[in-house]
């Protein structure tokens, strides 16, 4: 199986090669600090590699558009330098340099197919709260399959794209247990549980996980979600990077 390189900045902020191109999952460069908005938040610490030291980035995929926690100051002064910004409709209608996918819509980039699939933000019916989300899966002769899964935090979404995509090699999850208190205890995204759930669903998927720390609204912690895989003998299908170092998801 051919190897991805990759570097993770920080947070959901995640860059890797696939098919010949340089993909960029919602980035995010801003140094700490406090956003304003719908819900406060405030970010722990700064991007690990600057955009610049990543190489080239012809492919942002966006998983939305509405928090900074996914998309800050730095990383949207960056999408006009971005030859392809893949995201939701919603976003499109937002931001000119998106082009806009629904769930399960294709966009082709050479040999690699990017296939937008669903996300929810949270419990159902959270899109009237936090708006639109989606994952994105790759496909390119001669690579793994992989799904990036934005911030969701549904299961049985999963269950739905692997059965779709039942090739999935590589999972990049986006963990961390977000909550801002929108809808009580329940969780924006994926907590340890329901990451270890995921996992179950996704077959012998490598599960990368990102977005797990860097904010104060980030739950658990990612040594918490290490435990869980362990204590479950799953510890063995995470690929845990390291902020700034480069190595190879598969």
């Amino acid at each position: 199986m051919t190897t991805i390189p990759a570097v993770l900045v920080g947070g959901p902020t995640l860059y890797f090669t696939y098919g010949g191109y340089g993909f960029l999952t919602d980035p995010t460069f801003d140094e700490p600090g406090v956003y304003e908005g719908g819900s406060r938040l405030r970010k722990l610490t700064g991007p690990a590699v600057r955009p610049s030291a990543l190489g080239p980035i012809d492919v942002v995929l966006l998983s939305h558009d509405e928090h900074a926690d996914n998309l800050d100051n730095a990383g949207r002064a960056l999408l006009p330098e971005v030859p392809l910004v893949l995201g939701t409709a919603e976003s499109a209608t937002r931001i000119p340099q998106v082009a806009g996918l629904v769930p399960w819509q294709e966009h082709r980039i050479g040999d690699v197919t990017v296939t937008a699939v669903p996300a929810l933000h949270g419990p159902e019916g959270a899109e009237a709260v936090v708006g639109f989300v989606t994952g994105f899966v790759l496909e390119a002769p001669g690579e793994p399959t992989v799904y990036v899964s934005g911030d969701n935090a549904s299961v049985d979404l999963v269950r739905r794209i692997s059965e779709r995509f039942p090739a999935i090699a590589i999972a990049v999850l986006f963990t961390g247990a977000a909550n801002v208190g929108a809808f009580g205890d329940t969780d924006l995204t994926l907590n340890a549980r329901t990451a270890l759930e995921a996992a179950g669903v996704l077959a012998d998927a490598v599960i990368v996980p990102v977005h797990a720390e860097g904010w104060l609204h980030f739950s658990e912690t990612l040594e918490r979600l290490v435990g869980i895989f362990e204590h479950a003998e799953q510890g063995h299908r995470l690929r845990v990077l390291t902020p700034g170092e480069r190595s190879d998801l598969a």
